[in-house]
């Protein structure tokens, strides 16, 4: 059992660790710090695919969380985090949005693993939803569109690092770069430019990356 974390890790002949973290399903309950999605306006999602999501719910996890560094907390060790999981996976249906995470997912792994991690899949995935909303067609996720589609979300990454602040998708109050260094977001925004550059500049850019 490894004592130096909050959470419940164990150490295994010290070359693996396995993280054991107990999960509550919140069935038919949505949160009142997502009370204001989807946005009215909006287009995407479809009505029926709201209510799959709200009905379905969210998951509460034991673990710890960024967020929560830094303060007093009365119950530090009883701390619950709050996952999308399961419905962000819903909302990706249809099109090629899933091929398009999986693509991202690759280039990330590829060019954007980066000293103090600023970058990781979540942001990506998030990213992806919002891009969601800006292109609520299913029609605008063919496989034609596939690259208009990863670049507009590149370019959305580089803003995002540019003001230091990616916002949480359905909780946009949270700040998923919290606990980043300004200097590893800079840093992250230069390596996705290079990479935005290069599949904007080379039709064959996808072959080698």
């Amino acid at each position: 059992m490894m004592s130096d974390t909050g959470e419940v890790k164990l150490r295994i002949r010290d070359r693996y660790v396995v993280q054991i973290t107990p999960s509550f399903k919140c069935a038919g309950v949505w949160p009142r710090s997502a009370a204001h999605w989807p946005v009215p306006q909006l287009t995407w999602p479809h009505p029926n695919l709201i209510v799959q999501v709200k009905t379905e719910g969210f998951d509460l996890l034991s673990k710890d969380s960024v967020i929560m560094h830094g303060k007093q907390n009365s119950m530090e060790g009883d701390a619950w985090v709050m996952s999308f999981t399961d419905v962000e996976n819903q909302l990706l249906y249809g099109g090629c949005r899933k091929r398009c995470l999986s693509i991202l997912k690759t280039l990330r792994d590829r060019h954007l693993d980066l000293p103090g991690n600023p970058i990781t899949n979540y942001h990506i995935k998030t990213l992806l939803l919002y891009e969601c909303e800006k292109h609520p067609r299913d029609a605008e996720w063919e496989e034609t569109g596939i690259a208009d589609r990863i670049n507009g979300i590149l370019l959305q990454l580089i803003s995002c690092l540019q003001c230091r602040r990616c916002p949480h998708y359905f909780i946009p109050h949270l700040d998923l770069f919290k606990g980043k260094t300004p200097a590893s977001l800079e840093s992250a925004s230069k390596h996705v430019w290079r990479l935005s550059r290069e599949i904007l500049t080379n039709s064959r850019a996808f072959d080698k990356l």
